[in-house]
């Protein structure tokens, strides 16, 4: 029996821990979110884990549901089951489900089971391994029975492609199917825990949850075949503990969840280099207190603001985590903003508190627009984040869409005769510059060189009106920030006594203003290669939607560490960013991610132009 304390309410967007006993054991199971919204939790998750179980469902084409957790599974390295849930449901063969399972996972996934049908309804299953079957009985343990007559060419043909399978992997099995021996029953769960460990094979059960049938199944062979908390700690290399999850509560401050991988961890055991404060469990809103945990075991720690998610520790430090341990990039920037004026600085300080304790949510302050722009994973990361904010750190925010920045430039030279002079009383202000204005090659940026002879504009002036050109680059005459562009000062004159730095850097301000406004400018959006991951199913759905957000496709690849998907590299506009996410999972049933990385700016035209020149012309208009 399955015996512990009820666990939190399953939870849609965080993780739970669920703590029971099996057969006199202990058991902490790390329940996470089903959307790729908060994969990062599952990741963070994984990086403690014995061993990962992947909830599948009982239709084929719901298969690319698990394709997901499947390849986070297999970056890690992490030996995982499959468990095929709501059986009773199912109308479809266990071999066309397995199949299209199958055509995600980099190893073979070994049915353990043959389902007992009443009808279409599956009513229990056969053992392939122990040869036994049992009947379902709805929240009790099932009933040991015959294997039904029906089944008994069925059950054989499984048992041989069970067998034939592990055999690639063990010299002795496969010598007991060429002898034609039948090998002993403890044998071959042996070769199953050893194959599983080594990430040799995906062991597949199937059952129903709600009605706890199957259950008992998978927690055997959880029991008997998944590593045990030491060989994980091998893995990690000797970690102490693994810090899996922290949140922050009211009122009572930063809790961090820890697995524990030493003999026994007591509060105020040294950890990361500091004491850990008291230990409670990891579950509840008035979790209680615990004097410690085993090897394995899990709790929460208060008063450990030195240990952060996502991380190993030794008893003296931390420890560098795998490689492939990597936080998910950011997919959806939002602004986000206090709706009390009085909250900006308590918004920037929760806002990186949330940050630490999740890692695929980035902050950055964007000097351009004044902003606070969160990198989130989608919309309903976003809402958390902002429960978070009001429920723990009392800040209301609202968020708004932000699109990366636009640019212009020019596309033909111009020459410019500027003449600055000014008198008030005293000493006057004169400077008089001749300047070339010209399109360089797009990335280039801004240059700036001379060709004066003759002393016509002195030296020592020189810089100022380089300073003044700069200056000038900041806003040009369509509102944005221009870049690409050269100027060269030729010629000008001077006056002994008028002249100075602040007068030729006037005139070197307004000469190029003056001339960007007259040398055709035009504007310049950005644009971003964009390499989207999907399970190869929705390649073709990828096409269209590329298409219809002004995209352009670059080509596209099989994906070399994780079967069933590809890469499709494209070219976007930086305006497709802010519905591409949305656009993606729609036309990928969820699962489909992307990375965008700046490529160039590139030139745009027509009323679409027209209507940023005109927006940014009011926003100036109202600063």
């Amino acid at each position: 029996m399955l015996e512990g304390k009820r666990p939190p309410a399953a939870s849609a967007v965080d993780l739970r821990c669920a703590e029971f006993s099996y057969l006199g054991e202990n058991w902490a199971a790390l329940d996470c979110p089903g959307s790729l919204e908060f994969a990062q939790t599952a990741l963070d998750a994984v990086l403690c884990a014995d061993a990962v179980v992947i909830v599948a469902s009982p239709d084929p084409d719901q298969a690319v549901l698990a394709a997901p957790w499947i390849r986070l599974a297999e970056t890690g390295n992490v030996p995982h089951f499959v468990f095929v849930n709501r059986i009773d449901e199912c109308r479809h063969d266990a071999r066309s489900i397995m199949s299209a399972i199958q055509s995600y996972s980099a190893n073979p996934i070994i049915l353990r089971q043959v389902p007992i049908r009443d009808g279409e309804r599956v009513v229990g299953a056969v053992d392939l391994v122990s040869d036994r079957a049992w009947r379902y009985r709805d929240g009790e343990p099932s009933e040991l029975i015959e294997v039904p007559d029906e089944l008994q060419d069925r059950q054989a043909e499984g048992r041989e492609e069970l067998l034939e399978t592990l055999s690639e992997h063990d010299d002795w099995l496969l010598e007991e199917i060429i002898e034609d021996r039948t090998p002993a029953t403890g044998a071959v769960y042996g070769i199953c825990a050893r194959t599983l460990a080594e990430n040799l094979t995906v062991p597949a059960f199937f059952g129903s949850a709600a009605s706890g049938n199957g259950i008992r199944r998978l927690m055997k062979a959880l029991r008997h075949e998944a590593p045990k908390p030491g060989d994980t700690c091998s893995r990690l290399n000797g970690a102490v503990a693994s810090a899996f999850m922290t949140r922050s509560r009211k009122h009572v401050g930063k809790f961090v969840w820890l697995r524990s991988f030493a003999d026994e961890l007591r509060s105020g055991a040294t950890v990361g280099g500091n004491s850990i404060g008291g230990l409670v469990e990891p579950f509840g809103e008035r979790p209680a207190a615990r004097a410690s945990i085993d090897a394995g075991g899990v709790a929460s720690a208060v008063k450990s603001d030195h240990l952060n998610a996502g991380c190993l520790y030794s008893e003296s430090g931390q420890i560098e985590s795998p490689e492939w341990y990597k936080p998910y990039p950011a997919v959806w920037n939002r602004t986000i903003s206090a709706l009390n004026d009085r909250d900006d600085v308590k918004l920037s300080e929760s806002l990186h508190q949330i940050a630490a304790e999740d890692l695929s949510l980035t902050v950055i302050l964007d000097q351009e627009g004044g902003q606070v722009i969160l990198g989130t994973q989608g919309s309903q990361h976003l809402r958390r984040i902002q429960q978070t904010l009001s429920d723990v750190f009392g800040v209301e925010t609202d968020t708004g869409p932000f699109v990366a920045h636009y640019r212009e430039t020019i596309t033909r030279k111009t020459d410019i005769h500027f003449r600055h002079k000014k008198q008030s009383g005293g000493a006057g202000q004169f400077a008089d510059v001749k300047l070339t204005v010209g399109p360089a090659k797009r990335g280039d940026g801004f240059a700036f060189s001379e060709k004066i002879h003759g002393g016509s504009v002195p030296r020592n002036y020189i810089p100022a009106v380089k300073l003044g050109a700069e200056e000038a680059m900041a806003r040009g005459p369509l509102g944005f920030p221009v870049i690409d562009v050269l100027v060269q000062l030729y010629d000008g004159q001077h006056h002994s006594v008028d002249s100075s730095d602040m007068a030729f850097r006037i005139a070197g301000r307004g000469g190029v203003s003056e001339g960007l406004g007259k040398a055709q400018p035009v504007l310049l959006e950005p644009t971003f290669e964009v390499r989207f991951r999907a399970p190869s199913v929705f390649t073709g759905a990828l096409n269209p939607m590329i298409s219809s957000m002004r995209g352009q496709i670059l080509g596209f690849d099989r994906e070399a560490d994780a079967e069933g998907w590809d890469v499709v590299r494209a070219l976007m506009p930086g305006t497709s960013l802010e519905g591409l996410i949305n656009n993606l999972r729609s036309a990928t049933q969820g699962v489909g991610r992307y990375e965008a990385e700046f490529a160039h700016f590139q030139e745009l035209y027509g009323r679409e132009a027209d209507e940023i020149i005109e927006r940014r012309a009011e926003e100036n208009a109202r600063r």
